[in-house]
């Protein structure tokens, strides 16, 4: 694939550019005591847009930041003042966690230039880097989603998947959350995995707030024996990181790759749902 990261460097020799749209797409887990919007107001990238994963979302499902539909996509991220034609260039204040999410919602939707900024906020400010506090509001734009539906996994296809085996499933959660060694940090789940699923946590996929090298993620699907010339569905707890694995597949050479949107926040909390552990 074509490289999807920015540098710092880039992106402030490019902020000023009028097709350019910058988004900060932080988003923090429940229990992080961490609010992203309040640290967005506090503090971001000169002109960037507060992108709120759980807002920009189908807010009628009762499972956390599913993806809404398209046409509510493209109502939404147009009143933010994003188009499907600009320079999308994404970051996140952990470096490198939720951004992919973000990047992957965009690719899903047809936005047509998406990257993400490499290190993200913590590499800006390291840099000293200016910010700029409060809210950005830019002009309404139109945009025109066009779904692309084979990114996307929902749970009657992971289960035939699971099933029949023709597609892996790659869960992207610590170890000890996908042996059920530990509880689920969302209350009401069953703990274990996806039956026939392998387990790559996230946490292995980078380095220092930035992705590790194709080569380097290729040879950590190899370890998990995920073939990466297979079709392949990545999970996680929410459909956060399974997003980051998702990206880091696809440069390690992956063709074929879905998220599992509602991953094991549906999963582990369905009852027709096997799991094992």
């Amino acid at each position: 694939m074509d490289n999807p990261f920015v540098t710092t460097d880039w992106l402030a020799a490019h902020l000023s550019d009028p097709n350019l749209v910058v988004l900060d797409g932080s988003w923090h887990m429940p229990n992080a005591a961490r609010n992203a919007q309040a640290d967005y107001l506090a503090g971001h990238i000169p002109g960037a847009v507060f992108f709120d994963i759980d807002g920009v979302a189908d807010t009628d499902s009762p499972l956390p930041h599913m993806l809404p539909a398209p046409a509510d996509f493209a109502h939404m991220v147009g009143a933010l003042g994003i188009s499907e034609t600009m320079t999308i260039v994404i970051y996140d204040e952990i470096g490198l966690f939720s951004a992919p999410r973000v990047w992957w919602t965009f690719k899903t939707m047809g936005a047509q230039n998406v990257r993400i900024l490499s290190g993200g906020g913590p590499q800006w400010r390291a840099e000293k880097r200016p910010t700029e506090i409060g809210l950005v509001a830019r002009p309404k734009q139109k945009f025109h989603a066009s779904f692309d539906a084979d990114r996307v996994a929902d749970f009657d296809t992971v289960r035939a998947r699971s099933q029949d085996g023709a597609s892996q499933i790659a869960d992207a959660r610590p170890a000890q959350r996908f042996h059920a060694e530990v509880p689920e940090p969302r209350k009401g789940l069953r703990a274990g995995h996806i039956p026939g699923s392998s387990n790559l946590p996230v946490s292995l996929l980078t380095e220092a707030g930035q992705m590790k090298s194709p080569e380097q993620l290729a040879t950590l699907f190899a370890e998990r024996d995920i073939a990466l010339d297979k079709p392949l569905i990545t999970s996680c707890g929410s459909g956060i990181t399974a997003a980051t694995l998702a990206l880091a597949a696809e440069l390690a050479g992956a063709r074929s790759v879905a998220v599992y949107d509602g991953s094991w926040t549906e999963w582990g909390s369905r009852d027709d749902a096997e799991i094992e552990k």
